[in-house]
Parts: C-alpha cells; structure tokens; sequence
C-alpha cells in the first residue's frame, strides 16, 4: 500500500453544516484528503460553510465544488445516474456528521455502485465507521483503500390510491406510515403477502430493514435484527390492539398498510426520515426489498454484538466468556 494518491483519484466529502464541530471536522478531513493526494468534492450548498465561498477558487488546488442534485416528489425512485450526480468520479463519498446526514449521503449515492464511509459527528451514529478523534487515521486508511465494502438491504415503496400509483420510494432504515395530526388516532390494515393481518388503531406502523432495526424501528419496540439476516420488518407504534406485535418476515414478502377510509384521521408517510408523502384515507403503501442496495465502507471488523454494546453502552461488567476459539 502507499501512502499517496493519484490526482485522478476523487472522493465526495458531505458534511452537516448546521453544526460548527461538523464544519470544523468536514474541514480538517477536506484539508487532509487533499494533502494526501486525493481530489475532493464537495457540494455547492455546502461550499460557503467550508470555508471557499460559493465556488471552488477559495479552496485551492485538489477541490472540486460538485454538481448539485435536486430530486422531485414524484423522482425518488430514479436513480442518480440517470443525471448528473455529485457521485459521479468518485471513488468513495466520506459523510461527517450523524446517521441522518449518512441516510443523505445514501440519496445521493442512489443508483451508483459509490460507497458510503461515515464518521460520526452525531450522538449515536450507528451507521458511522470512525469518530471525530480518528480524522488522521481515517483519511489514511481512505487514501490507502483500507476498507471493505459491505451491501446494505433497501426497501422499495409505492404509493396507491384507488389502485392508482401516486409515488414511489425507498429507504435504507425504514418508510414509516405515521398519524398526521398528534391529537387523532391512525385505523390501519396491516396485510402481509396479499392477506390481511390485523385492523390496529395506533399512531403509526413502521416498516424497516434490518439496518433500521436499531432506528426508529428500535424506539417504537421492534427487534434487534443483525444486518446479515436478510428479513423485512414491520412494527406497530403505540398500538391499540390485541394482536400489535412486531412482525420479521422473510425478504421476499410483500408488506402493505392501508389508511381505512372510515378511520378519523389522515397519515403521512416519511421515508428515511427525510422524504415525505401525505396518505389520504383509502391510500395504501406497499413495501418489498429493495432492488438497489446501498454500499457502506466499513473500517471496523469484528462481530456485531461488538458494535451493539459501543453504540447504545451496554453494561457487560460480569461476563466470564472466552470468546472465540483462539482469542
């Protein structure tokens, strides 16, 4: 391995600039990829906070202020390369910030083979590969192409109204089909693989990969589930019912909720958190896996129980395993 880069080696740097220790972070990475060799680029949007201004003059030689991507409502499916997308070139795009900004990461890697490497600037950052005190070792390891590579199961969405596609998604974490008002009741079907389930009153049902079992998923009750089992999830969220379990069904099932037409109020559907869709009654939703999975870089080996206990700080004071054999 070598410890410098070609200059046609390029990577995408993504930062949450709303929060000075990210642009401080984002800015000593930016400073230290392109030391080493590497050509970086960064989005126009967050081209001021980083300190060049609105274009790439004020950054210097190896800097690359990208192209900036919109998406429309009715555009979450396509994929990036249907367009021109900031990942275009790029070997890798380095996200500083939480798991929301990595989940926009994820979007703009959308339909590209592009991995994503995170360094977590956030409070649990589960998706992250690395911390703010790292930034040396980790821009190393990127220039030396000290990672493996690992595919993430997705999530595909579609919106129907009297049998009439309106939109369609998809997630990395989950698509959550949530109350619209705080004060009112969702009456949902929950249906799995063409057959009804169960009618629940609740505040919404949330339907998640195995990523997104320790998301939002995780807070409503759902269970852990380790990203190697290929399963979809669906979660109830404060459900009024007798049967509101959370549900692991195998990856090739079809899951959907539909808005009953009689019920008191009207949902929202929120993908990722960050794409939004209103649910009018009568809407239903219908989720399947993904048929684009998403690439993470992963710095950190060893066994997901490993991860489980640093990310949530899990007590282990009293355990006597040997761990494994030759340990």
């Amino acid at each position: 391995m070598t410890s410098s880069a070609s200059p046609a080696r390029r990577v995408l740097l993504v930062a949450h600039t709303g929060r000075l220790e990210a642009v401080s972070a984002a800015r000593e990475m930016l400073s230290r990829l392109v030391d080493l060799g590497l050509a970086v680029s960064i989005l126009p949007e967050e081209a001021p906070e980083l300190g060049g201004g609105s274009g790439a003059a004020g950054f210097g030689a190896g800097v690359d202020v990208g192209v900036d991507v919109g998406r429309g409502l009715l555009d979450w499916d396509h994929p990036a390369t249907a367009r021109d997308s900031p990942a275009d070139g790029c070997e890798l795009v380095v996200v500083m910030g939480g798991d929301g900004t990595i989940l926009r990461g994820a979007e703009l890697v959308r339909g590209t083979q592009v991995p994503l490497l995170g360094v977590n600037l956030g409070h649990v950052g589960f998706l992250a590969e690395s911390e703010r005190e790292n930034l040396a070792e980790t821009a190393k390891r990127i220039v030396e192409r000290d990672y493996e590579v690992e595919e993430r199961m997705t999530i595909d969405v579609t919106v129907l109204v009297e049998r009439q596609v309106v939109a369609r998604s998809w997630a990395l974490n989950e698509a959550s089909v949530e109350k619209a008002s705080s004060e009112r009741m969702l009456q949902l079907v929950i249906e799995v693989d063409g057959r009804p389930l169960s009618t629940v009153g609740c505040d919404g049902v949330i339907l998640a990969t195995p990523t997104g079992s320790t998301a939002y998923a995780f807070s409503a009750g759902g269970p852990v589930v380790w990203p190697q089992v290929e399963a979809l999830l669906l979660v109830p969220n404060a459900a009024h019912a007798l049967f509101a379990r959370p549900l692991v069904v195998a990856p090739t099932s079809r899951l959907a909720v539909e808005v009953l037409g009689e019920g008191p109020g009207t949902g929202v559907m929120w993908c990722d958190g960050r794409r939004r869709f209103e649910l009018a009654r009568g809407a239903r939703v219908e989720a399947t896996r993904g048929a684009v999975p998403v690439r993470l870089a992963r710095l950190v080996g060893g066994p997901f129980t490993d991860r489980l206990v640093a990310k949530f700080r899990l007590p282990v004071h009293g355990w006597r395993g040997q761990g494994p054999a030759g340990s």
